[in-house]
This record gives structure tokens, C-alpha cells and sequence, in this order.
């Protein structure tokens, strides 16, 4: 058996208890980033990540993470299926032009 300290994988839950002692004053960013052998910006942007996402908690409707993301993804489908659309429109328009000026 080794001396070497146990790895602990950061789950979400585990960064969620870090988080909720820094915001109310139980440790500082530099202290845990110290205790847990971490850097402060990485403790600070689960922070910031955490506060971010307060907003959304927060509304009287939350929306779930994943259904803003599908969200987001059906709009992109929808404007690159339309672009795509224009640019064949164009094509065809291009093609009908070049054969008139024959």
C-alpha cells in the first residue's frame, strides 16, 4: 500500500459543497484552492458557474439545462437548413442566369 493521498474525482455534488462554503464565508477561494490542492481561478469559476445558473433556478418556470440546449440546437437546425435553402435557391438562380446569357 502506497502513502499517497486518496484521488477524489470532483463530481458536481462535491464542487456544489465547495461552492456553498465559499459564497457564505466558510472559506475563501485561496483556502480551499490551498486545502484541496487546487488553483483559486478554478474555484472561482465554479462560482461564477454556479451563480450564473442561480437566475434560471431562481424563475418562477426554470427551464432544465438540457432543455434549453435542445432549445438552442433546434434553432440552430432551423437557420442552417434555411441557409442551406437560400444557397440552392442562389445556385439554381446562378445556373438559370448563366444559361440566358448564352
Amino acid at each position: 500500500m502506497s502513502n499517497e493521498p486518496e484521488v477524489k474525482r470532483w463530481t458536481a455534488k462535491r464542487k456544489a459543497e465547495l461552492v456553498k462554503d465559499v459564497i457564505k464565508g466558510k472559506t475563501t477561494a485561496k483556502e480551499a484552492a490551498r486545502t484541496y490542492d487546487l488553483t483559486p481561478s478554478e474555484i472561482e469559476r465554479w462560482v461564477d458557474d454556479a451563480l450564473g445558473g442561480m437566475e434560471n433556478a431562481l424563475k418562477a418556470n426554470p427551464k432544465d439545462v438540457t432543455e434549453q440546449y435542445e432549445k438552442k440546437i433546434d434553432d440552430l437546425h432551423a437557420a442552417y437548413g434555411e441557409a442551406m435553402l437560400q444557397i440552392k435557391f442562389l445556385k439554381k438562380l446562378n445556373r438559370h442566369l448563366d444559361q440566358n446569357d448564352e
